[in-house]
């Protein structure tokens, strides 16, 4: 079984966000890392960068293989994760904590509520 945190949203490709105030943190599920296994690299976008709804933001690599990860709501980027780029294991190791990839400034907040909760996403993964 996958841990699926009850405070978060959720997309069908695996992203989870938490909202912080008025900006939202997002990385990969657990039920993700655990897919892509060991991951040994990730490139990240760039502070500033402006996203639209499901543009691809970031690659991960894993020695199994590369999966991209997108944005689920459009919005500007306002830190990366840079540890990720020293120890991108922290994706298999804290996916919800240390393992974050970027924190957005949502183009529009009320937009999360369209985003999947902890039951529907465990519906979706069939946990």
């Amino acid at each position: 079984m996958s841990e699926v945190p009850e405070d978060m949203y959720y997309t069908k490709e695996h992203e989870w966000i938490r909202v912080e105030g008025d900006e939202v943190v997002i990385g990969i599920t657990d039920y993700a890392q655990k897919a892509l296994t060991d991951i040994v690299y990730v490139e990240l976008p760039d502070t500033g960068e402006e996203l639209e709804d499901m543009e691809e933001f970031a690659i991960v690599e894993s020695v199994k293989s590369a999966s991209p990860i997108f944005a689920p709501l459009a919005g500007q980027v306002t830190a990366v994760n840079e540890e990720l780029d020293d120890t991108p294991e922290l994706l298999n190791e804290a996916p919800y904590g240390a393992g974050w990839i970027i924190r957005m400034r949502l183009s529009n907040p009320e937009a999360v509520s369209t985003l999947m909760d902890a039951a529907a996403y465990k519906a979706e993964i069939g946990e």
